[in-house]
């Protein structure tokens, strides 16, 4: 697997400065965009082609703190990045009993017609989640300069490993809870509150 941090010269740490990420971006971008070596045989051509694809796979892994954390998480690991990849993280058992409430307040809300109060419980339960989705990005986001602790101090990065897995799948569990809310009220979550999935 190709280390994406040391495609921009950075240590394996969970820290990074955004604005120079981005200069040393397009600065890589400059140097092998393939429009800048059409002048060459083909195999060259072909290689600036590819580091230019790495360059932006690099960057889209590294810009943004959650899916930094994902990077890390599966270079640490040595299994391949997100994209492509099939594994799925499981549902943490914290939340299912939870969840089974938030389904029988959905089910209620549908053998009512969406509609009045079934449907406000709704709304306020994809709201509470929402809030804990955006907590736990920032509780994993809150952790990044222990990793750097760690790394620079050779210490066990084994448990703060595994916590930033179970804080992901979390993660990756309410939002598709919280889809199946916004689907079951016919409101898109693009409607209502802006987002990206990580």
């Amino acid at each position: 697997m190709t280390d994406y941090f040391t495609v921009f010269g950075l240590p394996r740490k969970l820290t990074v400065d955004a604005d120079a990420l981005q200069r040393r971006f397009y600065e890589l971008s400059r140097e092998h965009h393939p429009d800048f070596h059409q002048g060459t045989d083909a195999a060259r051509q072909a290689e600036a082609l590819a580091r230019s694809a790495l360059v932006n796979r690099a960057y889209r892994a590294l810009r943004d703190p959650l899916p930094r954390v994902e990077y890390l998480i599966a270079l640490e690991e040595g299994r391949e990045v997100r994209e492509g990849a099939s594994e799925k993280p499981k549902a943490p058992r914290e939340l299912l009993q939870e969840m089974l409430e938030v389904q029988e307040a959905l089910e209620e809300a549908r053998a009512a017609g969406m509609t009045g109060e079934g449907a406000d419980r709704v709304r306020e339960e994809r709201a509470r989640l929402e809030a804990r989705y955006a907590a736990e990005a920032e509780a994993i986001a809150g952790r990044a300069a222990e990793w750097d602790r760690l790394v620079d101090g050779g210490g066990d990065r084994k448990p703060l490993l595994e916590w930033f897995k179970q804080r992901l799948a979390t993660r990756a569990y309410l939002r598709t809870v919280i889809d199946d809310l916004s689907d079951a009220l016919g409101e898109r979550e693009e409607d209502h509150v802006p987002h990206r999935r990580h």
